[in-house]
C-alpha cells in the first residue's frame, strides 16, 4: 500500500485495519454526512449518482494543491518529483484496486463515459465493417449505448440488443443467442444504475469468449458495492468513475488488456501521449501513456488514489453483506407504502431501489423528500430505454453506500408518508 502523506491518513488506514466492519465509525470519516438539510439530519441515498468523500480523499487533494502542484512528467525540479511520484502512486493504487496484471493497463480518464468513448474510438471503429455487430443490453447507461450508435453509425456495424426479463433480470438464453460470429464486441453493465440488477459478467464473458469476442464491463456502479479482479473476470476492458468510489469527479481509469491497448492507435493527440514529433511524422509513447494526452487531472488522480487506498483498507466482504442487509431492510420498508410500485425486483440486486408511486410525479417526490433532508434521484437516471421497457416515464432511485444506516431508510419511509399525505 502506498505510504500515506499525513498523520491523519495514516490513523485512518489503523483505525480502518482494526477490527470488524462498522458502518458508523466509517460514516463518521464523511464530513459532509454531518450536516442537517432543511432542519433535518441529511439522510444521503444518491449514491448511484455521486458519492460522498472521506477526509482521507479531501486531505489528500488539498495537500496536493497546498505542496506538490506541479506538473507531472517533464519537470525536474522537486515539486514536479512530487506531482509525479503522486500521479503515479495513483495508478499503482488503480492496478490494485481492479488486480490488473500491469500498471501498463491503467489509463486515467475522465470517467467511465470518456472510457466507453475510448475504446469504442480507438478499438471498435478501426476493426468495424458493414455488418459487424457490437452486444449490449437492455438496461445499459447511456453512456455504453450512445457511443457504441455512433461507432456503428460510422461503420456500417449494426448494435444488438439483449433482452430483460419483467424482474429486470438479463435474459442469459437470449444473450447468447445473440453471439455470433458477426460479433466483434460485447460491452455490458456490471451493475445497473437504474435497477440495481447485477449481472453475472463472468458468466457473460465466458460465453463472448468461447467465441472469442472480447467484453467491456461498465463498471461505474459495481466498484464501490463488489471487489473488482479483471484477471478473475476474465475482462478485455473495465471502466470506472472515481466520483461513484468516493473519489473526485473528473476522473476515472479505463483497464484494458496491454496487448489490446498496444494494438489501438492513440485517442487523441498532443502532450505526453508522444515520443517523437516532426512535420512528416509523429511517434507514440509507450503505455499507458499513449492514451493520456495533455496535461492530465494530477489532483484528480492523487484523490482517486487516495479513495481506492481507503475503500482497500476495508473489509471488501464485511461490506457487501452488510449493504446486502441494508438493502434488504429498506426494499422491504418502501415495499409496504400504499401505492409503491418497485421498477427492478431482480433476485441479484445492489444498492439501488427504484419505485414510482400513485399520483405523484418522481420529480414531486425528489422535491418533497429532500424538504424532510433525504436527498435521493427522480428522472430516467441515462437510461431511457429502461424507462421504456418498464412503462415510466422516470422513477425515484434511493441508492446506499457503505456509510448509510438503518436509520437513513426509515427517514426515507417518513418522507415517502409525507409524498402519500401531499397527493392523498
Amino acid at each position: 500500500m502506498t505510504q500515506p502523506r499525513t498523520q491523519h491518513e495514516r490513523a485512518e488506514t489503523r483505525k480502518l485495519t482494526q477490527g470488524a466492519f462498522d458502518a458508523e465509525r466509517i460514516r463518521a470519516d464523511f464530513p459532509a454526512l454531518s450536516q442537517s438539510i432543511h432542519g433535518h439530519p441529511l439522510a444521503y441515498l444518491d449514491n448511484a449518482a455521486t458519492t460522498q468523500k472521506p477526509r482521507a480523499v479531501i486531505e489528500a487533494v488539498t495537500h496536493f494543491y497546498e505542496a506538490d502542484n506541479a506538473n507531472v512528467h517533464r519537470g525536474v525540479h522537486a515539486l514536479s518529483e512530487r506531482a509525479t511520484a503522486a500521479y503515479e502512486g495513483a495508478r499503482d493504487s488503480a492496478r490494485r484496486f481492479v488486480n490488473a496484471a500491469r500498471r501498463s493497463e491503467i489509463v486515467f480518464v475522465r470517467g467511465t463515459t470518456e472510457a466507453i468513448n475510448l475504446v469504442a474510438w480507438s478499438y471498435a471503429r478501426p476493426r468495424l465493417q458493414p455488418g459487424d455487430e457490437i452486444l449490449i443490453t437492455a438496461m445499459e447507461h447511456h453512456s455504453n449505448i450512445v457511443p457504441w450508435q455512433l461507432a456503428c453509425e460510422q461503420t456500417g456495424a449494426r448494435l444488438r440488443v439483449a433482452p430483460i426479463n419483467d424482474d429486470a433480470e438479463l435474459d442469459v438464453e437470449a444473450f447468447e443467442a445473440l453471439l455470433s460470429e458477426r460479433t466483434r464486441l460485447v460491452a455490458i453493465a456490471h451493475v445497473s444504475n437504474a435497477l440495481g440488477t447485477v449481472n453475472p459478467v463472468k458468466d457473460l464473458i465466458g460465453l463472448a469468449h468461447a467465441r472469442d469476442i472480447p467484453v467491456l464491463v461498465d463498471g461505474a456502479q459495481a466498484a464501490a458495492h463488489t471487489p473488482v479482479d479483471v484477471q478473475a473476470l476474465g475482462a478485455d476492458f473495465y471502466a470506472l468513475s472515481g466520483h461513484k468510489v468516493f473519489g473526485p469527479s473528473g476522473i476515472g481509469i479505463l483497464y484494458a488488456r496491454e496487448t489490446l491497448l498496444d494494438a489501438m492507435p492513440p485517442y487523441q493527440g498532443g502532450g505526453d501521449m508522444i515520443r517523437t514529433v516532426s512535420f512528416e511524422r509523429s511517434t507514440w509513447n509507450d503505455l499507458p501513456y499513449k492514451f493520456e494526452a495533455g496535461t492530465p487531472n494530477i489532483a484528480g488522480s492523487v484523490g482517486l488514489g487516495a479513495a481506492l487506498e481507503y475503500i482497500m483498507a476495508l473489509d471488501r466482504d464485511a461490506i457487501e453483506r452488510y449493504e446486502r442487509d441494508l438493502l434488504d431492510y429498506a426494499t422491504e420498508a418502501v415495499r409496504a407504502l400504499p401505492g409503491l410500485r418497485l421498477i427492478g425486483t431482480a433476485r441479484d440486486r445492489a444498492a439501488v431501489i427504484s419505485f414510482v408511486l400513485d399520483h405523484a410525479h418522481p420529480h414531486d417526490i425528489g422535491t418533497i423528500v429532500d424538504a424532510e433532508g433525504v436527498a435521493i434521484r427522480a428522472g430516467h437516471h441515462c437510461a431511457m430505454p429502461v424507462m421504456e421497457r418498464f412503462g415510466v416515464a422516470a422513477t425515484a432511485r434511493a441508492s446506499l453506500a457503505c456509510y448509510n444506516n438503518r436509520e437513513d431508510v426509515d427517514a426515507l419511509v417518513r418522507a415517502l408518508q409525507r409524498v402519500n399525505e401531499v397527493f392523498a
